[in-house]
This record gives C-alpha cells, structure tokens and sequence, in this order.
C-alpha cells in the first residue's frame, strides 16, 4: 500500500509541474516577472529530499500505517481537495515560480476569498499528515522546520512581488 501511495503522489507532483510549465509559458507571453529564482531551486529540492526521507524513514524502520491511517487519509484527501481547488482558482496564474503579471488583479475567489496563500497551507498540512499517515516522526519534525523557513522567506518575497506590481 506504501508504494502505491507513493506512486500515486509522485504522478500528482509530475502532473502539477507540467501544468505549472504550461502556465508558466502563458503568463511570461503576458509579460510575467519572475521573483524568487534564488531559492526556488532549494524550495525544489526541499520537496524532493521530503519524499526521499519519507520514503526511506518508512523504508528503513520499518514503519506501519498508523492505527488512525483512516482519518489520516481522509484528512489528506480533504487537503488535495483544497490543492486543487487552489489551482483552478488561480487558473493560468498558477505556478510553482512566483510568476507577477504587470498590474494584473488579484484572484480573490475560491479559496482566495478567504486566506492569502492556500497553497501553502496545504503543504504545512502535507508535511504534517503525510508523514503522521506511517508513522514517520523524523520526517514531519526535520521538515516542517525547512518549510517553515522555506515558507517565510516564500512569503516574504511573493508579498513584496505582488505589492509591486498587481492592480489595487
């Protein structure tokens, strides 16, 4: 079951890059600015090493799902939910990059309306679920400390682009 799991969240990733590649080609035929390009390769391999130690923390220890693996996995699948719901919102302005286009408007509908960044929140739940899913304390401890960090300094630069250069 841990392998299909896997299998299943590495397509969901790959299909997401894809999509933010299409998008990304859209929004730069726009005019879109690119911020964050110095720690967009970290964000990146964050990600990546967050599976990697996932995978090897349930691999080597020999981790179980968890005795509530049943609340815990609907609580993730109610989390892709909000994924999703997060990205067809955002539409073409949806991306893993911190694309700007020049005085575009902010969206403010589906989970918009109601907090800032949605996406991010998601992977905090993510981070905490996914692992919590085999047991894999090491994981959720080592990296929400990264993404917490990663996300501060995430923020930080998405607000800054989009107070420059989005309408009123």
């Amino acid at each position: 079951m841990f392998w299909l799991f896997i299998l299943l969240l590495a397509a969901q990733r790959i299909a997401e890059m894809a999509v933010a590649r299409q998008n990304e080609r859209k929004v730069k035929k726009q005019g879109a600015i690119e911020y964050g390009e110095g720690h967009y390769p970290f964000l990146v391999l964050m990600h990546v090493l967050f599976f990697v130690f996932l995978i090897g923390e349930v691999s080597v220890l020999h981790k179980q799902p968890s005795h509530w693996w049943a609340a815990i996995a609907a609580i993730i699948l109610f989390v892709q939910g909000i994924r999703y719901w997060a990205l067809l919102s955002l539409g073409r302005y949806w991306n893993t990059k911190i694309l700007v286009v020049p005085d575009a408007v902010l969206v403010k509908r589906g989970p918009y309306k109601w907090m800032k960044h949605p996406n991010y929140a998601v992977v905090v739940l993510e981070f905490i679920f996914l692992p919590l899913l085999y047991g894999a304390y090491w994981t959720l401890f080592i990296f929400s400390i990264l993404n917490a960090a990663m996300l501060t300094v995430r923020i930080r630069a998405e607000e800054k682009a989009l107070e420059e250069n989005t309408a009123k």
